[in-house]
This record gives structure tokens, C-alpha cells and sequence, in this order.
């Protein structure tokens, strides 16, 4: 397993290096954001250990531009910070786990672990399609350069849509995933909701994004555009 180590305090991050090269990872390190960015372009790596505080760019900063690259390489990330709003944030730009200094090394190397053991598959912060584009965390849709007004339910509803956009969703599947087992409503809220979608979506552009599979359920087509003049 080859991890990058991203530290500019020349001590923390000869201790990284010891510590994990003697349990066996290709330990590479960088001092400062815009080489790590660079670093982690060009090499695909297992796991990336970034501290928060950098020179030049800042570790959110570092770990927006990687996500924004398609760079999925899970990322822990370290701060002598222990503000929750820090936290949040370092998340919300597509950090995978967060740890505050001082700790144990015995557990960032247990966090390390279960993040390689995720693997780097795709897990963009924003969710793109055509011309939709959904931020779970600011909770803001866009269709196309108009923000889009949405009730907690048609967002739930859209983003489990554009999470598995292309594929086929029966009606079963999006009603356990966007209600819960107490909901005891009518057994056509599914197709209701559809609608209300649609009908958001179709304007102004007049183009429905979400398909109807006869028998089987619902799909969001890949290719939603709006049309255009």
C-alpha cells in the first residue's frame, strides 16, 4: 500500500514516516499544498494522511481540488483543530475521516486501514448529471444556472435518483430509502413525488430527466440536458 503523507511540521511528519513504513506502507511525504496537489494528481495512491494547516494552500483547499480532479484516493485528515465547524467542513470538501492532535498512532493506523479497505471509488461531494447538479451538504440543486426550490422530500428523492443515475429503481427500493418504516401513507407517494419532480425539472426547459421503466420503476437519464434555443 503506498500513502502519501502531507505535513509541513518537519517532526510529525518524520514520525508518520517511521511509524507507518515499519508496519509496512511505501510511505511518500510533501510539506506544503500545492505540491501535495500535484503529488496526488500524478500518482494514484492508496490513502492520503493531509494535515489541515499548510503553506501555501490550506488541507480544505487541497482536498477540494483533488475531489475536483476526480482524484479518489481516501483522505484523512489531521488538524490540531478540535472545532466541530472545521470538522464539518473538512468533510463536506470530501475528506473520508478526521483526526484531531494529539492521538494515538495505534489508531490513526487503525483509521488508515478501514479507509484502504473502502477502496478510492467515486465519491464526488457535489453530485453532477447533465445539467443537474446537487450539493448534499448546502443542500442547493441546480438545473442547468437556476436554483431549484425543493422539499426535503423531493431532494432525498433526487439525490438517490442522481446517486444511481442510468440505473433502474423500483418503486420498493426508493420508498425504503426515502421513507422510513413508520411512514404509513398512500401506496402510490412514490409516483407523486415523480411528479412533482418532473414538473420542477420540465421548467423552463420543458425536458423531463426522469424515465418511467413500465413494471419496474424509475430511472434519471445520464444525458439530461436542458434544451436549448
Amino acid at each position: 500500500m503506498r500513502v502519501l503523507v502531507v505535513e509541513d511540521e518537519v517532526r510529525m511528519a518524520a514520525l508518520l514516516h517511521r511509524g507507518l513504513a515499519e508496519e509496512g506502507y511505501a510511505v511518500d511525504h510533501v510539506g506544503d499544498g500545492v505540491e501535495a496537489v500535484w503529488q496526488a494528481t500524478e500518482v494514484a495512491y492508496d490513502a492520503i494522511i493531509l494535515d489541515l494547516m499548510l503553506p501555501g494552500i490550506d488541507g480544505f483547499e487541497v482536498c477540494r481540488r483533488l475531489r475536483m480532479a476526480r482524484r479518489w484516493s481516501p483522505i484523512l485528515m489531521l488538524t490540531a483543530r478540535g472545532d466541530v465547524k472545521d470538522r464539518i467542513r473538512g468533510l463536506n470538501v470530501g475528506a473520508d475521516d478526521y483526526l484531531a492532535k494529539p492521538f494515538s498512532f495505534g489508531e490513526l493506523s487503525a483509521r488508515l486501514r478501514a479507509l484502504i479497505r473502502r477502496g478510492a471509488h467515486e465519491r464526488p461531494p457535489t453530485l453532477r448529471v447533465g445539467a443537474l447538479q446537487l450539493d448534499p451538504a448546502s443542500r442547493c440543486v441546480m438545473h442547468g444556472d437556476r436554483e431549484m426550490e425543493l422539499s426535503p422530500k423531493e431532494f432525498a428523492l433526487l439525490e438517490l435518483l442522481m446517486r444511481h443515475a442510468g440505473e433502474v429503481l423500483t418503486r420498493t427500493y426508493i420508498l425504503e430509502h426515502v421513507w422510513d418504516f413508520a411512514y404509513d401513507g398512500t401506496s402510490n407517494v412514490v409516483d407523486q413525488y415523480v411528479r412533482y419532480l418532473r414538473r420542477k425539472l420540465s421548467e423552463p426547459a420543458g425536458v423531463s430527466a426522469i424515465d418511467t421503466v413500465r413494471g419496474v420503476g424509475y430511472r434519471l437519464a445520464v444525458a439530461a440536458e436542458p434544451k436549448r434555443d
